[in-house]
């Protein structure tokens, strides 16, 4: 189930590659990154323009609407939607704070908003077609005056920005190009990845200051909103019954500190995490039941944070080939970053590694994506469950093997043929999934 380790990089190349990737990928948001992202978008829009707008057009991607749809907007005081995320952004959003753009919103922020959005018409909200599965156009009116702001491929790649039609930033033919500069440029760095090359990076590889904050970052946001979820009654309180039900087994612990922090953000807690693959989901979820397992084990210090590296590393890799926002939940390419974690720490070696992630997504690669909303805590739950299995199979030399449905015969292929069916296979699932969530597909029960 092993690869060969190859690199066209040298170990000193690989190891600042690695760690610019972690720094890329582990930024703070508050909430989930979609409504969000949406935020950020109108509220640079509004710095644009100059002004508060009379009115703002929305148009999104399907899988942006399909993730904002259900969950409750950050520092909103309730609020949820498209129309909620676009408006707050606007008049009360800073946008120097990025994914954090909500952080500073306050109650006359607040007022403002629920008062603008009385007009059904303030925000206009459409569906963008041929566009990349992460998606989000914002024009904002006043007066003669009109900001356009478009987002695409990464929850802050800003792709053109323009007021009164003249071109600000980036390029008003974006769509026409095949990839924006900033995503290609990740696409080729995530290409250096494998399950060999994050294994020899995490024992050996030289960790910079800047990606070590990053993980001590990820590892404490990520547990204070865990520790939220675990206190009070937020979603559905899936960490809560996983802790109190079983509260002295590391592998329901490990699942309670994930899913409690999904809990907590899924319904608007106004606590920052630090995302991986552009998700505060799958960044707890890689971290904190790691983080579990090595307490358990008595482990600390530098590498908890290595093995922390490591699953946020395979995360990233497993994710690359899906491509950001898909009908593939992502808590399964986490879960692989957690798995492949935790039989590093039991000294697994490279084949008992492999072996873990190709259980995982042996058992739960199915899981779909139906939108951001409360019960993404039960799905990490379930992953989470997933990678444990993972391992302790692979420890006892068991696991699913090649020729088994989509397993083959490395880990690579396995992790290429999932990412093909979640990128390519499931895309009109993605759509049919959109297509019933906004009414558009009416399903009879027989």
């Amino acid at each position: 189930m092993t690869d060969t380790a190859s690199t066209t990089l040298s170990p000193a190349e690989r190891d600042r590659l690695y760690c610019d990737i972690l720094c890329r990928e582990l930024v703070s948001a508050l909430g989930c990154t979609e409504p969000i992202a949406v935020a950020y978008a109108s509220a640079l829009a509004r710095e644009t323009l100059g002004a508060e707008p009379e009115s703002i057009e929305l148009a999104c991607s399907g899988n942006i609407i399909k993730n904002v749809k259900s969950v409750t907007v950050p520092n909103s005081g309730g609020m949820h939607g498209l129309e909620a995320a676009a408006a707050l952004g606007a008049v009360g959003g800073d946008a120097s704070s990025s994914l954090e753009v909500l952080e500073s919103v306050d109650d006359a922020a607040r007022a403002r908003t629920r008062e603008l959005l009385e007009n059904p018409s303030y925000v206009d909200v459409s569906l963008a077609e041929g566009v990349p599965n992460l998606f989000i156009r914002v024009v904002s009116r006043a007066g003669s005056h009109e900001a356009r702001v478009t987002i695409a491929e990464h929850h802050t790649n800003v792709v053109y920005r323009a007021l009164d039609g003249e071109t600000l930033e980036g390029d008003p033919d974006y769509l026409a190009n095949e990839h924006a500069p900033q995503a290609a440029r990740a696409e080729r760095e995530d290409a250096e990845l494998s399950i060999a090359q994050i294994l020899d990076f995490a024992d050996h590889g030289e960790l910079t200051e800047e990606a070590l904050a990053a993980l001590r970052r990820q590892v404490e946001l990520n547990d204070a909103i865990s520790r939220e979820g675990l206190e009070n009654p937020w979603g559905a309180e899936v960490g809560r019954t996983l802790m109190e039900s079983r509260p002295n087994e590391v592998t329901s612990r490990a699942r309670a500190r994930a899913a409690a922090g999904s809990d907590a953000r899924m319904s608007g807690c106004a606590l920052p995490v630090v995302i991986v693959c552009g998700s505060g989901n799958q960044g707890i979820t890689a971290s904190l039941p790691v983080v579990e397992c090595a307490e358990k084990a008595d482990i600390t210090g530098e590498r908890v944070l290595r093995a922390v590296a490591l699953s946020d590393l395979v995360a990233i890799h497993v994710k690359s080939y899906i491509g950001p926002l898909s009908a593939f939940c992502g808590a399964v390419c986490a879960a692989c970053g957690v798995g492949a974690a935790v039989t590093w720490l039991d000294d697994g070696d490279a084949e008992q590694v492999g072996a873990t992630v190709a259980n995982v997504l042996g058992n739960v690669g199915g899981i779909v994506c139906d939108g951001a909303k409360p019960s993404c805590a039960a799905k990490i739950s379930a992953a989470v469950d997933a990678a444990i299995l993972g391992h302790d199979m692979a420890m006892s030399g068991r696991g699913f093997r090649a020729g088994e449905g989509l397993v083959q015969d490395t880990i690579e292929q396995t992790i290429a043929s999932m990412g093909y069916v979640g990128r390519v296979g499931m895309k009109e699932t993605d759509v049919e999934i959109l297509n019933i969530m906004i009414g558009k597909t009416k399903v009879d029960a027989e």
